[in-house]
């Protein structure tokens, strides 16, 4: 059997994991997560543990937050009027809302405080500057 290299399309199984053991993501019972390998469309530990599979084997690998969603940002966490949002938007402690960034990009921002003016909204992706462990197993390439 081959192994898997760049440029080559593969479906994986995979269970996302945090170093105290809680499941933050999984593919089991779904289908499988397809991509290109190299093509960036997958954080960049993973995608190097993947590279040199051969289909039907499995590993469990720990990828650090430098190689997974980078380090969090303390100045992406931003504090603004309540009025800046427009009224129909729902803020809830824990919730996302979305805006564009000045650039043109999509961002998802996080509410992590409330209050009657301010409302805090975190940028930082919700797995920056964590440590990941991923149990993966290579079902194809394509």
């Amino acid at each position: 059997m081959s192994a898997a290299k760049a440029g080559d399309t593969v479906r994986i199984h995979y269970t996302g994991r945090l170093t105290d053991g809680s499941q933050f993501d999984s593919s089991i019972g779904r289908d499988p997560l397809e991509f290109e390998l190299g093509a960036g469309q997958i954080i960049p530990g993973l995608e190097q543990e993947i590279l040199g599979m051969v289909v039907g084997t499995a590993s469990t690998v720990t990828i650090p937050f430098a190689e997974a969603y980078g380090p969090r940002q303390d100045d992406a966490v931003q504090v603004v009027q309540r009025s800046a949002i427009p009224p129909h938007i729902q803020l809830d402690l824990g919730g996302q809302i979305q805006a564009v960034s000045e650039d043109g990009n999509a961002l998802v921002l996080t509410v992590v405080a409330l209050t009657d003016e301010d409302v805090t909204l975190d940028a930082n992706h919700p797995l920056a500057g964590k440590d990941l462990i991923f149990d993966v197993e290579l079902l194809e390439i394509l």
